[in-house]
């Protein structure tokens, strides 16, 4: 392996003491575990390799096990190992578990602090991954938008995809959200999880287990996930679920995705809810009509300015419950046919809701989205979706994230609309299989603006978040004029 690998080693070592993952006294015994992995009978003294990032550092560390053909030199194989390296490091889930109960009882945000702490230095939150996506603010009708694209999940190689085919199917851990991950080794087909700890917490009197996302979208991106494996369902226990949680971390917020294809998240089979610590563009949204009912008068029920069509309640814990339970109950079976909402039909029953909870001072907040999932022949793929002249920018469902104001666009985009700028500034045709696409679009563009060599990477970003503003008006039941506002009115006088 060389004797570098001694220094990358050491360096290791040193990021572990550094970040309270080990203690120096245990150094020697931390010093044999990693010469157990990478396979190595003696340690030789060697100056830590300085100036590394833990990514870095683990990278060579891989680089060190390929070469000595302890691995696949792929991606796949890469990340199962350095994911294997750090789990020596990450201290047992008990002890997690009853540090951040010892923090809770100082305060919330402090043992939140240290469970996110912990699971960026033990590289379960692989912070340099996430770095490389793209981010911008696009200034739009209804505020301040995120625009990102998602480059932080890596895609498998070719070897890793052949092995997972040909490997042994197995059905453990059930799904990648199921607290069995915890520990977890990995394979070609499931990642690994040594590194992972979760945090048992009691939800609406229910067993449930809170961890971090390993590809943070925001600010402290949560997971709150049941402990047992069972579908995503919204109903009256959604909402006391989210608002106890918030009661118990009133930093945070917490939401749902819908639980109807179409309009649901890409998990549907075990449920679970994200939260976090950020103000999305949603939150701050204006409101556009208050509405008075009779027997809540004591709940502020607002509908925003907002694409998507959001009921926003605001008061005390239970009348916020109970009115959420209504609306939820009277929306499941309503239906209005001159606003194109349709309950259920042949296909199947179509209203839902995607709810986020949070606090305002000492009153409890919850936003009901208002989702329908019917397809029509001009929108075979949901009326409340993406549409067609959008697919070339984002086609994928407008799930929780998306909902509140942030867009996850996929990965092609980077390399699309690199080409797009260079085959425009020497005046080629859009006609690569990157690009074409693109090219209707590019021409309305230029049709109303003025694109120069200085201003085209401006101008891009600019017109992409704004097809992401009108990718959340087609997602939006009731659109934010005064024909919503009728329609919207016409369900909320129903109540």
């Amino acid at each position: 392996m060389g004797n570098n690998v001694y220094s990358y080693v050491n360096a290791l070592l040193d990021h572990a003491e550094a970040n309270h993952l080990a203690e120096k006294a245990d150094r020697i015994y931390y010093t044999n575990r990693l010469l157990e992995l990478l396979q190595l009978d003696s340690f030789e003294e060697a100056p830590a390799a300085e100036g590394l990032s833990l990514q870095t550092v683990l990278d060579r560390l891989c680089d060190c096990a390929a070469e000595a053909g302890l691995i696949e030199d792929g991606v796949t194989d890469r990340d199962l190992f350095d994911t294997r390296i750090m789990g020596i490091f990450t201290p047992l889930p008990s002890a997690v578990a009853s540090t951040f109960e010892a923090l809770y009882a100082s305060s919330p945000e402090t043992a939140t602090d240290f469970f996110y702490a912990l699971s960026r230095n033990t590289n379960y939150i692989r912070t340099e991954r996430v770095a490389k996506d793209l981010r911008w603010k696009y200034h739009g009708k209804y505020g301040e938008l995120d625009i990102t694209v998602n480059l932080s999940k890596p895609e498998k190689d070719p070897k890793a995809i052949a092995a997972a085919k040909n490997a042994k199917q197995s059905s453990y851990p059930q799904c990648q959200l199921c607290p069995e991950n915890v520990g977890y080794h990995g394979r070609a087909d499931h990642p690994a999880r040594q590194n992972l700890r979760t945090i048992p917490l009691t939800v609406a009197g229910e067993a449930w287990h809170l961890q971090y996302s390993p590809y943070v979208y925001y600010n402290e991106h949560c997971i709150l996930l049941k402990e047992i494996h069972s579908p995503m369902q919204i109903t009256h226990e959604t909402f006391a679920r989210l608002l106890d949680f918030v009661g118990q971390f009133p930093h945070y917020f917490i939401g749902s995705n819908a639980d109807l294809p179409i309009v649901g998240g890409s998990i549907l089979t075990h449920d679970h809810f994200q939260g976090g610590r950020y103000t999305f563009a949603m939150e701050k949204a204006s409101s556009r009509k208050t509405f008075a009912l009779q027997d809540y008068p004591d709940v502020r029920v607002e509908w925003l300015h907002w694409p998507l069509s959001v009921l926003r309640l605001t008061g005390e814990k239970e009348r916020v419950y109970a009115l959420a339970c209504h609306i939820l109950d009277a929306w499941r079976t309503y239906s209005d046919p001159a606003s194109m909402v349709i309950a259920e039909d042949e296909n199947g029953k179509h209203n839902t809701v995607t709810p986020i909870a949070r606090r305002e001072g000492e009153a409890y907040q919850l936003d009901l989205v208002l989702r329908n999932n019917i397809t029509t022949p001009a929108h075979p793929m949901g009326l409340y979706h993406p549409h067609g002249e959008k697919h070339h920018i984002k086609k994928e469902n407008i799930g929780l994230i998306e909902v509140m104001g942030l867009a996850v666009l996929p990965a092609r985009l980077k390399a699309e609309l690199k080409e797009l700028e260079e085959r425009h500034l020497q005046s080629l045709p859009l006609d690569t299989e990157g690009t074409e696409k693109h090219a209707a679009w590019w021409a309305e563009i230029l049709s109303r603006r003025e694109v120069t060599p200085e201003n085209i990477s401006s101008v891009l970003e600019e017109e992409v978040g704004k097809v992401f503003e009108a990718v959340l008006e087609d997602a939006g039941v009731y659109s934010p004029d005064s024909e919503g506002e009728a329609g919207i009115s016409r369900f909320v006088s129903s109540l």
